[in-house]
């Protein structure tokens, strides 16, 4: 790996991970349910991937700086998995159940709308 496709993983995570800190402390929503922060940055997350793999970009510095660098700092798979364990510890199976099934469901729609977004166009 040389030295551009480094600086490029870095700008790109440096970047995703401002967005999702930034989202983490602003942005709490309910709609009957709370939606944590972090399945929000999932959400938007899938998202732009959904575009992303859409646009079906053949350029090496884009996918290195979108792919890798942004998306891979911006989503939270780690805080996401956290979360779950933190919901078993304190035997909150239905919780749980609800907020893996919200994060998963929810991420492959965003992710297909993002998709389709760049498709109708």
């Amino acid at each position: 790996m040389d030295f551009t496709s480094i600086s490029l993983i870095l700008l790109g995570s440096t970047l995703g991970l401002i967005l999702r800190i930034f989202i983490q402390n602003n942005f709490k929503k309910s709609i009957g349910f709370n939606i944590q922060n972090t399945s929000i940055v999932n959400f938007f997350s899938s998202f732009f991937l959904g575009i992303l793999v859409a646009l079906n970009f053949i350029n090496n510095e884009i996918l290195l700086l979108f792919y890798s660098g942004f998306l891979g700092c911006f989503s939270t798979f780690s805080s996401f998995i956290y979360q779950l364990f933190i919901l078993f510890k304190k035997r909150k199976f239905l919780n749980l159940f609800f907020h893996y099934i919200e994060v998963v469901i929810f991420s492959f729609l965003f992710f297909y709308l993002g998709y389709l977004l760049i498709q109708f166009f």
